[in-house]
Formats: structure tokens, C-alpha cells, sequence
């Protein structure tokens, strides 16, 4: 059968090859070329930014955050439409344009910086500039590693910008990297030591994240959040953008109207900034993989604010409104201006809707973030001296639809009473429910928040370091078993790479863009392997 489309950037890719008919997450092959295409236009707009830098011209925080966002709507499910992923394309290429009249030089420049065309040429040159236009499958794999380490960048960088933090060097970096990935003539080991820098300018862009929210909305603290439902009608709030949440929560005080969180919005509730919300009611349902099913139960408006959207049952499309990067044809799209958005038509949706159907009840304790964690420091340590605590599983990541995914809970059932999950992302969402216990008051499940929020257990481990007094990461009583489903998760382990962690579990299946031969080379350097039996794995992390 003849490949309509060829995609292999998220975990659940068709047989663990890659999509070639339409997308597993949903989105079409039109779609698929059209992001490829908005790639390539955004490499060859940073060839000309990267240029405009060596002259010692400067490039506005405008043309930065276009080329942010560029990446950020390609990441998965985060935009199915195409007219917006068109208009992006469009606009790139009209930048470009501008920004090449500024050149002294033109020489040199790729092929891709000096592209001009219209809308009815996208579909043929989409068809030329594919993944599978590299030729080599393990240059491709390499590329494709640092495309989508840059995609999760952009992630990090875009919630930063929106909450007024930037960093030119971060954007230089990315520009840079992206221009790079024309260069044909860098071989696998420039490629292999620029997967590895993408991997520090991860966990400096986690940084500048953190700095924004924390700055924004205070250090996240231990918090019960709530599981069931009040009487009033509601708005449901998912994704990671926390600003487009402290808009919604400014919008809705005093109107009657609850607001929940859903998915990766949970960790909201762990900010000292959104407790004043009386109307900030509580948590609802479950990772964004169920969405479907939750969305039709809670009854009113939906709010995405990022990469967490399926395509959505035409019984609640309407009530689905989506902003930022996100995009689905049909439901209506919230922007910004003046950097201020309108929730308006939510709110009004919402007071003609039916409150939430309940779906459960209880409480999610969370909000161990590296502040927190600080503060129990010498609690920590001493049940590690004790011997109360013997491991600490880094279990964070992604969470899925996929059948294999049940791994993650029955290892989480599985592990010692003496061990501690730290988690952070959505993958929480396989055990935090569970009643895992205590050990001497340290809940067994510390939840850092979002998997934008990945940074703290970095920052965790190194204060540990610190506090044993030990030369070498690896020397610490922490070991990963990591899940990961899309690109933010590919920064993450990049970032974890340079911070020098190795023999990282990842799964439920290693990504198919790694070729056999750097699948080798992550597993000879590094020490990365896919998942076994949770009897097995334990014994192997936990001993």
C-alpha cells in the first residue's frame, strides 16, 4: 500500500514504525505534510535569523516567538488544523522574506531560506521535505532526536514567554540548531554531540519555566485537591498554559462558575497564587488519553490550552475551544490580544449547561515540588541513612491509551514500602490514586507537578548529591523508569543525558526514530533500555 503520510514522532505510532496512512493521534495525511512543510519553512526562516545574528544585526522577540510557536503547534496532538497550520506557513514565509532584504550576503544560504511559494504549492513541496527525505536512516534518526528535543524546547520556552520571561540565547540556540539540520555535510557524531547540547539548552529552558511560574504564582506547596463535583455548572481547563488559566479564574470570579482542571492541569492546584479562587472547585477526571469519554460527562465548555487533544465526538465539539497551539476544524478558537484573551463565550456557554456528572470522589495529594522537597531535605536524608527509605524511582512522563500501559501501575503496586515515586507529567495518573501509604510521614508518591515541571526532580537529585556528598549522579539511591508518549518527554531525557543519568528504563516501547545503530549507541554510552517484566525490572532498578 502506498504511504499517504510517514510520521514516527510519538510513542504510540502504528506498530512502532511509524504512521503511514493517517495519524494514530488523529490527524490527517494533508496535516501531516503541512507540518512537515511548517518545518521546513521554520528552518530555513532560522537560516536567515542565524545569519542576521553572525552580522550582528538583531531579530525581534516577535520573529523568536513565531518560530517558538511554529514548532510548538507540530508537536502531537496539539494542532489538526489546517488552515491555521497554512496560516503559520504563510506568515513564516512573508517573515522570511523581510528579514532576507536585511542581508549584506546571501551566499551560502540553504535552499530552504531562499524558498517562496504559494498555498497551491505546499501539498508538492511538502511530499519532497518529509522525514524520509533523508536518505540515511541514521542521520534521519539523529535529526529527528534533535527535532523533536527542539520541539519539547519550544514547549518550555513558548510558557515562559507568555508569562513575560525570555532568553535570547535560548531562541539563538534554537534557531541555530534548526538552520544546523540543513547542513548535510555534518556526519553522526556532530550530530550526536548536538543532540546532547539541545539537552542542556533543555534544563536551561526548564529553569527560565520554572522562574516564570514561580515568579508568577508562587512555589507550589502540598495540597489535597479535591475529585468531586459541586452543584454549580462548570468549565474544564486542561493542558499546561497556567496563564491561560489565571485568565479564566480573573474571568469567572463572581459569575457562578466553577472551574476544574483535567490531565495536566492538575498541578494548578498546587500553586499558592489559584488557592484564593473560591471557585477554583477541584480536579477532574483523568489523563488526556480518556478525554473523550470525561468531556461528555462534564457537561459544559472545555477549555485546551496545549498539546493534550483528541479529536473530539461531535456530541460536546461545540463546548470544545481551544487557544495557543492548539487547533481542530470546528471548534472555536480563542486568541489573544494584547496579550489578554476573552473567555466570554465560555463563560456564557457555561450558564446554559448542566453542572458535572460526578465521576469519583477523594483527593490527589501533590505539590512536592524542589522548594518543597528542600524543606524535608534532612528528613529525607535521614530515612535514606535509616534505611527507611531504600530507592527513589523517578517515575515520570507521559500516560496512554495502550494496553501495555498498565505496566506502569502494577510496577508502581509492585515496588517495596521502603521505595518513593517521584513523578511528574501526566504518567501519574497510573498510580496516584492508589493507596500507596507513608513512610515515617513522606507520602510514597511525590508529585512534582506537570511535565513542564521535570526540572524539580532534576534540581531534587542534585541537592541529594549534594547532601551525601557524592561526586557521580549515579552513585545516588535514585533510578528511572520512565514513560514517554510525545516530544516534551524527548527534551526531558535529553536534558537528563547531560546532567549525566544513565541506565534510564523508557517505555512501554523505545521510540521508533531510533534507528538499531543509535539505539546502540544510547545503550553502550548511556545506559538506555526499553522495559521488561515488572518482576524483572525491579530486581534490576530496586535490586
Amino acid at each position: 500500500m502506498e504511504n499517504k503520510m510517514f510520521c514516527f514522532q510519538c510513542q504510540e505510532t502504528a506498530g512502532c514504525k511509524g504512521c503511514t496512512q493517517a495519524g494514530v493521534c488523529g490527524k490527517s495525511p494533508e496535516v501531516a505534510g503541512l507540518q512537515d512543510l511548517l518545518i521546513y519553512v521554520s528552518k530555513g526562516l532560522s537560516a536567515v535569523t542565524a545569519r542576521l545574528r553572525n552580522e550582528g544585526q538583531e531579530v525581534s522577540s516577535e520573529v523568536n516567538h513565531l518560530l517558538t510557536l511554529n514548532l510548538f503547534v507540530t508537536i502531537t496532538n496539539a494542532n489538526f488544523d489546517r488552515e491555521a497550520i497554512v496560516s503559520r506557513i504563510e506568515e513564516s514565509l512573508q517573515v522570511k522574506a523581510s528579514l532576507l532584504s536585511r542581508l549584506a550576503d546571501r551566499q551560502g544560504l540553504p535552499e530552504a531560506a531562499l524558498w517562496e511559494a504559494g498555498r497551491q504549492d505546499f501539498a508538492a513541496k511538502a511530499g519532497a521535505v518529509g522525514i524520509l527525505s533523508e536518505a540515511d536512516e541514521d542521520l534521519r534518526s539523529l535529526k529527528e532526536l534533535i527535532t523533536y528535543g527542539l520541539k519539547g524546547l519550544s514547549a518550555y520556552l513558548h510558557h515562559a514567554n507568555v508569562l513575560g520571561q525570555e532568553d535570547e540565547s535560548l531562541d539563538a540556540f534554537q534557531q541555530e540548531t534548526l538552520a544546523a539540520l540543513l547542513d548535510k555535510s555534518l556526519g553522526a557524531e556532530e550530530l550526536t554531540a548536538l543532540a546532547l547540547k539541545t539537552g542542556e539548552q533543555g534544563v536551561k529552558a526548564m529553569a527560565l519555566l520554572d522562574k516564570a511560574n514561580t515568579a508568577a504564582f508562587g512555589n507550589p506547596e502540598i495540597t489535597k485537591v479535591e475529585l468531586g463535583v459541586r452543584p454549580n455548572p462548570g468549565i474544564l481547563i486542561s493542558g499546561h498554559d497556567l496563564r491561560d488559566l489565571e485568565m479564566l479564574l480573573e474571568q469567572t470570579e463572581g459569575t457562578g462558575v466553577d472551574v476544574y482542571t483535567h490531565g495536566e492541569m492538575l498541578p494548578a492546584h498546587y500553586y499558592p497564587k489559584f488557592k484564593k479562587y473560591k471557585h477554583f472547585a477541584g480536579n477532574y477526571g483523568n489523563a488526556r488519553w480518556q478525554q473523550k469519554e470525561e468531556f461528555e460527562a462534564f457537561n459544559g465548555p472545555i477549555l485546551l490550552t496545549t498539546n493534550c487533544l483528541v479529536p473530539p465526538r461531535e456530541s460536546y465539539k461545540s463546548r470544545l475551544f481551544t487557544t495557543g497551539a492548539v487547533g481542530f476544524p470546528g471548534c472555536p478558537h480563542i486568541e489573544a490580544k494584547q496579550g489578554r484573551k476573552d473567555f466570554g463565550p465560555l463563560i456564557g456557554l457555561a450558564k446554559k449547561c448542566q453542572p458535572p456528572r460526578e465521576l469519583e470522589r477523594g483527593q490527589i495529594v501533590g505539590g512536592f515540588a524542589h522548594e518543597q522537597v528542600f524543606a524535608l531535605a534532612d528528613k529525607v536524608v535521614e530515612a535514606v541513612k535509616s534505611g527507611a527509605v531504600r530507592k527513589f524511582v523517578v517515575m515520570a512522563g507521559c500516560d496512554g491509551r495502550m494496553k501495555s500501559r498498565s505496566y506502569y501501575e502494577d510496577f508502581a503496586r509492585a515496588l517495596p514500602r521502603d521505595t518513593i515515586i517521584l513523578t511528574a507529567g501526566c504518567a501519574k495518573y497510573k498510580y496516584i490514586k492508589l493507596n500507596l501509604g507513608e513512610i515515617g510521614g513522606i507520602p510514597r508518591v511525590l508529585d512534582a507537578g506537570q511535565c513542564n515541571d521535570s526540572y524539580s526532580l532534576a534540581l531534587i537529585a542534585l541537592k541529594l548529591k549534594e547532601a551525601f556528598g557524592l561526586q557521580d549522579i549515579n552513585e545516588l539511591p535514585i533510578v528511572y523508569n520512565i514513560a514517554w508518549y510525545e516530544q516534551k518527554a524527548v527534551i526531558v531525557l535529553l536534558a537528563l543525558l547531560h546532567l549525566g543519568v544513565k541506565n534510564i528504563h523508557l517505555g512501554p516501547t523505545l521510540p521508533a526514530f531510533l534507528s538499531p545503530n543509535v539505539a546502540r549507541i544510547l545503550a553502550e554510552n548511556f545506559g538506555i533500555g526499553g522495559i521488561g517484566t515488572v518482576d524483572d525490572d525491579i530486581k534490576a532498578l530496586i535490586g
